[in-house]
């Protein structure tokens, strides 16, 4: 079933704000390069990339020396205000170093509620991609609420997979997958490589929060998975600290969790 993650030509790539920040909330800067080059490469190899980036509102809490992500609704707005500008300031001198224009696309969900507004995104990521743009994705967390939120970057990635006719959804994240108990506790705890079905018993495998300055956990992730299934496009989830192994992924090497039917029940 890892061949329909190595044969994928589309792919939505969501990164957290766990892998893109330091503990301090400022960027990682290595990390973040490493990043775009791989990125960068695949692309020059003939994928077609969209990135799910996290981390406005992490770093925007950074910079201006918050410890944990706010929650105050006008402060966090703010801090997503300051750290977009840093985000994509960075992203588009990076991938400009390997000759690649990113765009920036940010979405509420009252967006996707509407469906002549829908229409819109579809076009907008559709054409995008056909002039060679990679388009970089995030909540746009300056004028969302709880009405017109996503909630959480997983979900985000999950449905712009759907809108953008994804061939697989890659999640980095800080673990390298879904494990039979947290990893973080347990050290008899044993990756998962490969799921089926989400059903309860695996959901029930995803306890804890995300990191202090982002949101979500691993229970987000497999329901960004499970939006995959029921759209016909498998996930892989896999550790983001070190992008080089998104390599090995696409070299038909089993990497992280791979969650998705058997070939030729995807798409």
């Amino acid at each position: 079933m890892i061949e329909q993650a190595a044969d994928a030509k589309r792919i939505v790539v969501k990164v957290g704000t766990s892998t893109l920040a330091h503990q301090t909330g400022l960027l990682n800067i290595q990390r973040m390069e490493r990043l775009v080059k791989v990125l960068s490469d695949l692309k020059n190899a003939g994928k077609e990339i969209i990135l799910v980036s996290s981390g406005a509102i992490g770093v925007g809490a950074g910079k201006i020396g918050l410890k944990e992500r706010p929650a105050d609704i006008p402060v966090r707005q703010a801090c997503a205000a300051i750290g977009q500008c840093e985000l994509m300031y960075c992203y588009d001198k990076y991938f400009s170093e390997y000759n690649h224009t990113v765009a920036q696309v940010l979405m509420t969900r009252d967006i996707i509620d509407c469906e002549n507004r829908k229409t819109h995104v579809v076009n907008t990521l559709m054409n995008l991609l056909h002039f060679g743009i990679i388009p970089i994705v995030n909540e746009n967390d300056t004028v969302s609420t709880e009405e017109i939120e996503f909630g959480d970057n997983d979900t985000l990635s999950a449905i712009v997979g759907s809108l953008c006719q994804t061939d697989l959804l890659v999640i980095l994240t800080d673990v390298d997958g879904v494990f039979t108990k947290n990893p973080r506790v347990y050290d008899d705890a044993e990756l998962i490589s490969q799921i089926e079905e989400v059903n309860d018993g695996v959901k029930a495998l995803a306890g804890g929060e995300g990191s202090h300055l982002g949101t979500g956990g691993m229970v987000t992730k497999l329901s960004a998975a499970q939006i995959g299934l029921d759209e016909g496009f498998p996930t892989v989830i896999m550790k983001g600290s070190s992008p080089e192994a998104l390599y090995r992924l696409f070299d038909g090497e089993a990497i992280g969790t791979f969650i998705g039917g058997k070939k030729g029940a995807t798409k």
